[in-house]
């Protein structure tokens, strides 16, 4: 099972083509889960203690947008465990936006900086190009280490 960084980091298609391949998804939910079930964090919606904004200065310098360097600092560390990325370029808003074109360009820099296998597409505009789209994913995936066979009833075995 190798861990696969996705990008847009909130997409759930990618998340769950991920999964069905039997590799772990490294998306951007996982990280906001462990932020609202960890214990300390008492304020919902906010989800951050005092060490957060500190720990985006990994990613980004002091005069960077906290917006930018908050997104870093939860997009930074899913990058640093990936084994494998997928990359979508151009996406609808509806695939998975990220909200920021800057932390958009950094996300996509820090994971080409990687020595990984990385899939890079663009986003499907037609019915065909969707079907292509789909097959280079599932391509990409049962390459990698660990990967499961998927069957086309959506059974996994």
């Amino acid at each position: 099972m190798a861990k696969v960084f996705i990008y847009p980091t909130n997409s759930l298609i990618l998340y769950d083509l991920v999964e069905r391949f039997g590799h772990e998804p490294l998306a951007m939910m996982g990280r906001v889960h462990e932020k609202i079930t960890t214990p300390g964090i008492d304020s919902p919606p906010i989800n951050i203690n005092p060490e957060d904004p500190k720990y985006g200065l990994k990613y980004a310098a002091v005069e960077v947008p906290s917006g930018v360097r908050g997104r870093l600092a939860m997009a930074g560390p899913l990058i640093e465990k990936a084994e494998a990325a997928i990359i979508v370029n151009d996406s609808a808003i509806s695939f998975g936006c990220m909200g920021c074109a800057r932390t958009n360009e950094m996300v996509k820099y820090m994971a080409r900086q990687k020595d990984i296998p990385i899939l890079e597409l663009e986003y499907p505009n037609t019915e065909e190009e969707g079907k292509e789209f789909v097959y280079k994913i599932a391509d990409f995936l049962k390459s990698l280490p660990g990967a499961k066979e998927n069957n086309r009833e959506g059974e996994n075995e």
